[in-house]
């Protein structure tokens, strides 16, 4: 009797590109996902998740920095009334110190001010940027 010791089986650990490219190829006319899964030795259901999640922009992969181009303009000092302006007024009347615009494109335009939630901010331009 022979017995061949192969060694311990692991599982194949797919870099971003690689994934990015399968899924691709699923995407082409005249594909198939299992096709492209027997053909490059991949299970089917497999494909289907990272499809799914390319589609959802989790797919993987360290994030390319998005550079936004930034124009600083000077903004006129508010006007100041005899009366204190209450921190809820509109932000027209508000001091515009500290406002950030960005223009994503599109007639898309997000102004926000030095108190705005970072967390929040970076949900809502990623919301936007799939748009």
């Amino acid at each position: 009797m022979q017995v061949n010791v192969l060694g311990a089986e692991r599982r194949r650990r797919w870099s971003y590109d690689e994934k990015v490219r399968l899924v691709e190829k699923t995407l082409q006319p005249g594909e198939t996902v299992c096709g492209v899964a027997r053909r490059h030795g991949v299970a089917h259901s497999l494909l289907f998740t990272w499809r799914r999640q390319a589609r959802q922009g989790r797919l993987g992969g360290d994030p390319a920095p998005a550079l936004v181009p930034v124009e600083i303009t000077p903004v006129a000092a508010p006007i100041s009334s005899g009366a204190p302006q209450l921190a809820s007024s509109p932000p027209a009347q508000r001091a515009r110190a500290g406002i950030i615009e960005i223009e994503l494109g599109g007639g898309c335009r997000v102004r926000v001010d030095r108190d705005v939630d970072v967390e929040a901010l970076q949900q809502i331009l990623e919301l936007l940027r799939r748009r």
